[in-house]
């Protein structure tokens, strides 16, 4: 909005310079006083808060196409087709094209072209129908269309590049999973809108058992095997409302948002199951991987994040132990 902003000053100024110095203000006084008073009051209310406060694409579409016809205004102030101020056209049509789109950019370019065109038809001594004005049309427009195609085209790049680093800051590299700082943010937004509906959910603190034998055995590509494995089946597990997260190492963490006491231990259950049935080839070995779990329930076990990781982490850390008892594999 802010480049936006820029544009449509730098447009303002450019076309009352030129309207000053062509003698077009002298000529026609009170229609061009009008005309850049008009452009400026609409520049001023763009950036009035009331101005389609939710609907920024519809907002930048006005602009835009305010734009367009404000330039055609000047151009036939300021000699119609003739106008040195051509390729002002070029500031909406890069406006288009870092915020609207191509489809947008391209019909801001046909209608820059018909408006030409009725320039040119209004232009003394200009037969629009002879190939001397057809070669200057092409020559005038083309530029147009390439500097629309090319910038919408470095938009989408750009664009591109930006949802691809985002989402690395947002995902752990190797199991495509939430990081801890996104899972932090997911959560705190969940515990927030608990607190206010008087809500409900679930947190699973996971840890993968034995992982330093399986590194041991088969080196670290064999343990992010096995961490690989283990989120994929916390994937398969979970509904499509919750979140899991690898937190680092072997720990991972799942948000069961509304979830019950019984829709939690359902989860958890399916989390062991499909774990410790998805088995690990390692040369030529099958390992079974097995994780302890520990779950706490919103607001039962606590009404503090703090104190609901503290709980969680004391009965993971307790089920680990349990399982390390003799016969905790065959109940696996």
């Amino acid at each position: 909005m802010r480049s936006t902003r820029s544009i449509e000053i730098l447009c303002l100024a450019l076309a009352a310079l030129v309207l000053v110095w062509s003698n077009a203000l002298a000529q026609q006084l009170w229609p061009v006083l009008g005309l850049l008073a008009m452009f400026a009051l609409a520049i001023v209310a763009f950036r009035a808060r009331r101005f389609f406060p939710h609907h920024t694409r519809a907002k930048l579409q006005i602009e835009s196409w305010s734009m367009v016809i404000f330039i055609t205004a000047v151009l036939w102030f300021t000699g119609k087709s003739s106008s040195p101020l051509l390729n002002l056209y070029l500031l909406p049509i890069i406006s288009s094209a870092f915020t609207l789109g191509r489809l947008v950019t391209l019909a801001q370019v046909a209608v820059i072209a018909v408006c030409h065109f009725a320039l040119a038809a209004a232009t003394p001594g200009l037969d629009v129908a002879s190939l001397v004005y057809a070669s200057r049309a092409i020559g005038q427009l083309a530029p147009f269309l390439l500097v629309a195609y090319l910038t919408t085209t470095l938009s989408a790049d750009i664009t591109e590049a930006r949802e691809h680093i985002e989402n690395l800051a947002q995902t752990d590299s190797l199991t495509g999973l939430f990081n801890l700082r996104m899972f932090n943010e997911v959560w705190q937004r969940e515990h927030a809108a608990a607190e206010r509906g008087q809500g409900m959910y679930a947190l699973l603190m996971i840890d993968m058992d034995k992982l330093k034998d399986i590194n041991d055995g088969f080196g670290h590509e064999g343990g992010n095997s096995a961490i690989l494995l283990v989120a994929q089946c916390l994937q398969r597990s979970i509904r499509g409302t919750d979140t899991a997260a690898r937190f680092g190492g072997d720990e991972f963490a799942v948000l069961l948002p509304g979830a019950t006491e019984e829709v939690a231990d359902a989860v958890v259950k399916r989390v062991r199951h499909n774990v410790y049935k998805t088995t690990l080839d390692l040369r030529s070995r099958m390992i079974r991987c097995s994780v302890s779990i520990g779950v706490v329930n919103y607001p039962k076990d606590g009404r503090d994040m703090r104190e609901l990781m503290s709980v969680a982490d004391r009965r993971m850390y307790r089920d680990k132990e349990l399982r390390r008892a003799p016969g905790a594999q065959a109940r696996a």
